[in-house]
């Protein structure tokens, strides 16, 4: 009897958790949220590549490359030089707003060393400012700020 009832506890605060896994398969919660998209931007920011040449590890946008619609493809590369590796423990996943969110938690289960790849990101329709921030085994950084742009349903 007891079994039961954590067996069923367990699953329940898996279903109201947002993330189950089933098979294997991990399914996203919302990767930005309704409320979190209400929230103001930040001032002055904008989306930019660093140039030049830098020892610490670089974050490629592989797709969404334009305008999409929810649930999209967040997939990502992560590159390192130097023999060095990607910490996948140092990614980190911010959304740029006033106050600035933290995705990181919400994107964890799909960070490797390589990169994020996630199948199902929902986003409300709007532009969204994110910045990745990583690091590799000798402890150089790497970042890049990009925009997502969801289209309306």
């Amino acid at each position: 009897m007891i079994g039961k009832i954590f067996i069923g506890a367990v699953a329940a605060s898996c279903l109201v958790s947002g993330s189950l896994l089933i098979s294997g398969a991990v399914q996203a919660a919302p990767l930005i949220t309704e409320e979190e998209a209400k929230l103001p931007p930040p001032k002055g920011a904008i989306a930019a590549e660093r140039r030049g040449i830098l020892r610490g590890p670089k974050v490629e946008v592989l797709s969404p490359s334009n305008t999409v619609s929810s649930p999209m493809k967040l997939q990502l590369k992560f590159e390192s030089f130097g023999g060095a590796k990607v910490d996948p423990e140092s990614v980190k996943v911010i959304f740029l707003r006033t106050p600035n969110v933290d995705l990181t938690s919400r994107v964890k289960p799909f960070i490797q060393a390589d990169g994020i790849n996630m199948q199902d990101a929902e986003l409300p329709p709007g532009e969204y400012m994110v910045r990745v921030d990583i690091k590799d085994s000798d402890g150089r950084p790497g970042t890049a700020s990009f925009t997502l742009k969801v289209a309306p349903k």
